[in-house]
């Protein structure tokens, strides 16, 4: 059996959006941190008992970023431009943090555009914050 230390993993409610240098560490939650590969399926003269099964293409999930809503627009005027057709294209960050503080894993995401905003949800019997979500459409995920 291996001697050492095992590394905790890291938790997930401490990290940031940084969209083209622009920090963002208000949002409640971050979702999309995925990538799949698509699969082709052809089946091979002489086999018959299975198929051959080939990488094809990688397609990203949109990234959703929720957050309480404030006077900042200034994403959601983005979305507006794109809205208006100027799609304005960003690269970005999503990166979290330990306890301390300190970076510890950042995901890159590359030419991303703002495909849907969503407003709060709002009910006069509740006592929740308001939520704002946006989704960005993007064409690249990479864990650095």
């Amino acid at each position: 059996m291996a001697t050492g230390q095992i590394p905790d993993p890291y938790n997930n409610f401490n990290f940031h959006v940084e969209i083209d240098g622009i920090t963002r560490a208000a949002f409640h939650e971050c979702s999309g941190l995925d990538s799949t590969i698509d699969i082709t399926e052809y089946r091979e003269g002489g086999e018959n008992t299975t198929l051959r099964k080939l990488p094809a293409m990688t397609k990203y999930s949109n990234l959703v970023l929720k957050r309480g809503i404030t006077d900042d627009l200034e994403l959601y005027k983005w979305h507006r431009l794109a809205i208006d057709g100027d799609i304005q294209r960003k690269n970005g960050s999503i990166v979290l943090l330990d306890r301390s503080g300190k970076e510890t894993t950042r995901w890159n995401f590359e030419r991303a555009w703002p495909a849907k905003w969503t407003g709060p949800s709002l009910s006069a019997e509740g006592n929740d914050v308001a939520i704002e979500q946006l989704d960005l459409a993007h064409e690249g995920l990479k864990r650095a």
